[in-house]
């Protein structure tokens, strides 16, 4: 009696969470992808490589001058000169190896900075809806993260409807 008690307890309470939960899903990148703002942060990241670029050929260049030198020079030069034409090109050498593996971080660092104002407009935007719309979760669907939801809790299009970005049409199969 206690266990069918408990049971039906347990199950009018299941019921009742299960009414008051309502869950949806975003897709906050292919909102980043469609907002008019992104071309100005590929424009920015754009200009940012190029001067890393410049920066790393500047290096080389400045490599390629010393290996030439000291080569056309090493038989004439004196053991300490030669050691430090040596440790001039191996410093510089392992400064081009580092920012070589520090310019992939540097490139996510200034895509960071630049896209961090338009996630926080998604992030107002998501609110103003679950808000509107009473939603108690959200999850993100892009990716991999999501195996199923059904397209009535999908909540993308209505933020960036909130937004003001246009909605691109459906591409038509063959």
């Amino acid at each position: 009696m206690i266990r069918s008690s408990l049971l039906i307890a347990f199950l009018c309470f299941s019921v009742l969470v299960n009414a008051q939960t309502k869950v949806g899903t975003i897709d906050t990148d292919y909102i980043l992808a469609q907002m008019p703002e992104m071309q100005e942060v590929n424009e920015g990241l754009k200009a940012y490589d190029q001067q890393l670029q410049q920066d790393f050929q500047g290096n080389v260049q400045k490599y390629d001058t010393l290996v030439k030198t000291y080569q056309a020079n090493a038989a004439s030069l004196a053991d300490d000169a030669r050691q430090q034409s040596e440790s001039e090109i191996i410093e510089l050498e392992n400064q081009i190896k580092q920012f070589r593996q520090r310019a992939q971080v540097m490139m996510q660092m200034r895509r960071n900075e630049l896209t961090d104002p338009l996630y926080e407009k998604i992030d107002a935007a998501m609110r103003a809806v679950i808000q509107e719309e009473g939603f108690t979760q959200i999850l993100h669907a892009g990716g991999n993260s999501l195996a199923f939801s059904a397209q009535d809790y999908d909540i993308t299009e209505k933020v960036m409807t909130k937004m003001g970005i246009e909605i691109p049409a459906p591409a038509e199969e063959e």
